[in-house]
């Protein structure tokens, strides 16, 4: 029996207490390893939310704004929504994901042994203490739900090929790996985060199956 069924036929008794986090960034999205990566997640042990980022259809939200000049809580709102809509790909492509967008929706999904795929337009776009503008995207918002649902660790996938060794959150941000404002959330949520380039599923698996030895590159 593969993994997906074998999430489908077992059931936990309740949700799990800490999940993981695992972001998808909208350029693996569009990717041609996309399907490496989501059955490495599928393979998994462990209670696994997946936040997907917003990738060709968050780009043209960005270039519609360039042409159109609407404002920047429109544009977020816009972008929140693409993340939906590959939220619903991403689950429509793997058995055993399911779309969530509330805290409960996420938990009951784990609760059932399926892998969430967050949908947070509906969860995040009237908020006021979360910036709404291009500084904050789908990383901080990771970052942000796994401090949310308690989780034990936050994974960021990334297409771009990584150094050895740790990262500073200052110096992805710098680089153009991760949103402006990375830094100052993952002070704020002190979660645990480790990134992974190109072709690392492999330390992605070894991750998500060690609770305490990071496998991938660490954000410090």
């Amino acid at each position: 029996m593969d993994a997906a069924l074998q999430r489908l036929v077992t059931v936990p008794q309740g949700p799990p207490a800490h999940p993981l986090v695992v972001k998808l960034g909208g350029s693996v999205v569009r990717g041609r390893q996309l399907a490496n990566w989501l059955d490495v997640i599928a393979d998994a042990k462990r209670p696994i939310v997946v936040v997907p980022g917003g990738g060709a259809l968050a780009d043209e939200v960005r270039q519609c704004q360039r042409q159109l000049g609407f404002d920047d809580d429109t544009a977020h709102r816009m972008a929140l929504l693409a993340m939906d809509q590959l939220a619903h790909a991403i689950a429509g492509l793997q058995t055993g994901f399911q779309v969530g967008a509330s805290d409960d929706d996420l938990r009951d999904t784990l609760g059932r042994g399926l892998v969430a795929v967050w949908a947070p337009s509906a969860l995040i776009a009237d908020r006021t203490d979360l910036e709404a503008n291009w500084r904050l995207t789908s990383d901080s918002l990771a970052l942000w739900l796994a401090s949310r649902l308690g989780a034990g660790a936050c994974y960021v996938v990334k297409s771009a090929p990584l150094a050895r060794g740790a990262h500073s959150a200052t110096s992805l941000m710098r680089e153009g790996i991760v949103d402006e404002a990375f830094p100052a959330m993952l002070a704020e949520t002190g979660v645990r985060t480790e990134i992974f380039g190109r072709g690392e599923e492999a330390a992605l698996a070894a991750s998500l199956t060690q609770e305490a030895t990071p496998a991938g590159h660490l954000i410090e």
